[in-house]
């Protein structure tokens, strides 16, 4: 399973955060809105890079920004694989979206903490982020829905519906891990 969560995830990521810049870049367009270069500065501080004033270079921006929703791809791919699925998983997945930028921004000095923000400028950021989460949800769960049907929360729920004290877990073998 995390094979295949890796790959998938990494695609998954990928298409979500092909989707999101293509909403900023639209977003951007009509609103003037600069170009961040946050992730650019971010890689530049977790890494020991040069940092530049003023405006990033764009390969290590990109590097950052792609980089960053790929591997976190990974994390909503095993939650589908997991079976945690649909709207509201990729709901919780936007929130460690999020969390995922707010704790790398805040902990390397490059960014503050969204109650500092304009109103404006946290409202853009969440509804990109939430794309992302959505559009990685979306081809997350088809991936793993493709390859490995139901998964193993999926296939418990379904012995019982409703949660239930007196149902057990599923069989061992029926599940991932020893």
């Amino acid at each position: 399973m995390f094979k295949r969560a890796l790959w998938q995830g990494l695609i998954a990521g990928t298409a979500g955060g092909v989707v999101m810049t293509l909403g900023e870049k639209l977003e951007q367009a009509v609103t003037g809105r600069p170009d961040s270069h946050v992730p650019a500065r971010v890689l530049q501080r977790l890494s020991g890079l040069p940092e530049h004033p003023g405006k990033q270079p764009l390969p290590v921006n990109w590097a950052m920004h792609f980089g960053q929703a790929a591997a976190l791809g990974v994390l909503r791919s095993v939650m589908a694989h997991a079976g945690l699925r649909g709207p509201l998983a990729s709901a919780k997945f936007t929130v460690v979206r999020l969390t995922n930028d707010q704790i790398l921004e805040n902990a390397t000095g490059v960014g503050a903490p969204p109650p500092t923000w304009p109103r404006r400028e946290l409202a853009v950021d969440v509804l990109h982020k939430t794309v992302y989460a959505f559009v990685t949800g979306v081809v997350a769960d088809a991936l793993a829905r493709r390859s490995g049907g139901l998964g193993p929360g999926q296939r418990h729920a379904a012995l019982r519906p409703g949660r239930r004290p007196d149902s057990g877990p599923l069989p061992r073998g029926e599940a991932y891990g020893r």
